[in-house]
């Protein structure tokens, strides 16, 4: 047996005093949000740079969103045109030779897809990007009716871009709505 797994049984066990383990091996806690403002509130600017520039190279998701705030944020039309055309690019590349493959590579697109609607944060934009997602979903070649799984996720996307509309101006909801009735399998 591996040692890590009788190391998590020593450290599960009720003989264990935990507070000698955290002495020796302390972890980084994270500290609040409030408490992160008011640091950064007190650092320079050129500090805050390098602190943006530091954490733009831990992960790719924080690179695009500085991207975003930085570059895109100003014309979202834009930016909503950029990633129906991505969206619409990785649906081209979709390998069809099997129902797994195609099942895993739609999801890989929706999870690109949420994510960049996380970066915008307007409803309007989710609606929309989800709106161009299904459509593509509803025309992919094979037909999605043949595989339940594809068929789930695509009426779960419907019923999360229904309730999002409800929470749009009444003019957004007819427009929106109307598209979402034309997807409707």
């Amino acid at each position: 047996m591996p040692y890590w797994i009788w190391f998590l049984r020593i450290i599960d066990s009720k003989h264990f005093d935990k507070s000698i383990f955290v002495e020796y091996f302390p972890f980084m806690k994270p500290v609040t949000l409030k408490e992160l403002k008011q640091e950064l509130s007190v650092r320079p600017a050129k500090e805050l740079l390098e602190i943006c520039l530091r954490l733009s190279k831990f992960k790719k998701e924080n690179k695009e969103l500085l991207t975003y705030l930085l570059f895109e944020s100003d014309d979202e039309k834009a930016y909503i045109e950029g990633v129906k055309k991505e969206i619409d690019e990785q649906f081209e590349l979709i390998n069809k030779k099997s129902p797994y493959i195609i099942k895993k590579q739609v999801r890989k697109i929706l999870t690109t897809t949420k994510r960049q609607v996380k970066y915008s944060q307007k409803k309007e934009t989710e609606v929309e990007l989800l709106l161009h997602f299904c459509k593509k979903l509803k025309g992919f070649s094979p037909p999605i009716r043949y595989n339940p799984r594809l068929t789930n996720m695509y009426t779960a996307q419907l019923e999360l871009i229904q309730k999002k509309i409800t929470a749009l101006h009444e003019d957004l909801q007819f427009d929106y709505g109307n598209e979402l009735e034309d997807l409707l399998l």
